[in-house]
């Protein structure tokens, strides 16, 4: 496709966190005309009533119009919660020439990639660039899975997780959504810090997932202790597992393996949240230490972790510049 040409989006599920961030995103995207946004709970309101911040950036409204009376699209992104993306496949017939990005989980974990003759590619761009230009259907990665994933993926495309994997990660509030629950309650969440679903986050099947998919042998155990952090945005991790290598050798495999990636860096020094936050970018930092690799990871949840890297994913099926609508700026203070 030409770089000049206007892809018509359509997004589902628009008045939460990720769908308010793919209008952002999509509103400013140089090849997107966006065509609606359908929500089953505003129908009919302004979109910048909900995502406020929006307020003369667009006059579109929300709309609760069946599907199938909804103006066609190339590209639909599915920004509903988890188990709603696959019941509304099976509930609407989606032509197979419309290309649908699904931010949920329902698609992601093999075997359960497909449904009514829609094949879903898992979507982790620094991993399946050229099965992402070719696909149709993709599965957007969940957000520790971006984070955990581009922290491990140059060590397991070499063959080097050879023991177990030791995690510690901390997300903003929004990775918990935008339906209100004790935990996200700012009088709970401010000057408070909490572990929820240690060793057992859903997260966790997508990075065993990425491992067994170059090392289909390991066996090694994912420890996984996810920390609920207070601030909105953003996701820290500290990754590491045994590596006999030095800091330089492990620098260069990690350089060579995102020579070509359009997001993700290596970084000489220390990293913070702020260098990503508000943009789909990656940083990760290494460190060895007496026969053990840390490698450090940063991403803004709903950007790289979400709708960022849905958007990044539409441009490379869509043969646009990978980068198009994502040069975004990071909050420096």
């Amino acid at each position: 496709m030409s770089d000049m040409k206007q892809i018509k989006v359509g997004i589902i599920g628009g008045a939460g966190y990720t769908g308010g961030e793919a209008v952002r995103l999509l509103i400013n995207h140089p090849n997107v005309e966006l065509v609606y946004v359908h929500s089953n709970s505003n129908g009919g309101n302004r979109i910048s009533d909900v995502h406020t911040d929006l307020l003369g950036d667009t006059d579109l409204r929300f709309t609760d119009a069946p599907i199938d009376q909804l103006p066609p699209v190339e590209v639909m992104f599915l920004c509903v919660g988890h188990g709603d993306a696959r019941k509304f496949m099976e509930a609407n017939h989606i032509a197979p020439e419309v290309r649908v990005i699904d931010l949920s989980q329902d698609f992601r974990i093999a075997p359960d990639t497909a449904i009514d003759g829609h094949e879903f590619v898992y979507g982790l761009p620094e991993q399946y660039r050229e099965q992402i230009k070719a696909a149709r259907n993709i599965a957007n990665p969940g957000c520790f899975a971006t984070c955990l994933q581009l922290a491990l993926l140059p060590l397991a495309a070499n063959g080097l997780i050879l023991g177990d994997v030791h995690i510690s990660a901390t997300t903003g509030s929004t990775g918990a959504g935008q339906k209100l629950a004790s935990t996200s309650h700012f009088s709970w969440r401010a000057n408070n810090l909490s572990t929820y679903k240690v060793f057992e986050h859903q997260h966790l099947r997508e990075v065993g997932q990425m491992i067994r998919s170059f090392e289909p042998a390991y066996d090694g155990a994912v420890n996984f202790i996810p920390y609920r952090g207070d601030f909105t945005r953003g996701i820290i991790a500290s990754v590491y597992t045994d590596f006999a290598g030095t800091l330089d050798e492990a620098q260069r495999i990690y350089r060579d393996y995102y020579a070509t990636a359009a997001f993700t860096h290596v970084s000489d020094t220390p990293i913070a949240l702020k260098q990503v936050v508000n943009t789909n970018k990656c940083l990760v930092h290494l460190t060895v230490h007496e026969g053990k690799l840390l490698i450090m990871s940063v991403i803004d949840n709903l950007l790289k972790g979400a709708s960022g890297q849905a958007v990044q994913n539409m441009n490379l099926m869509c043969g646009l510049p990978e980068t198009a609508g994502l040069r975004l700026k990071p909050l420096a203070f």
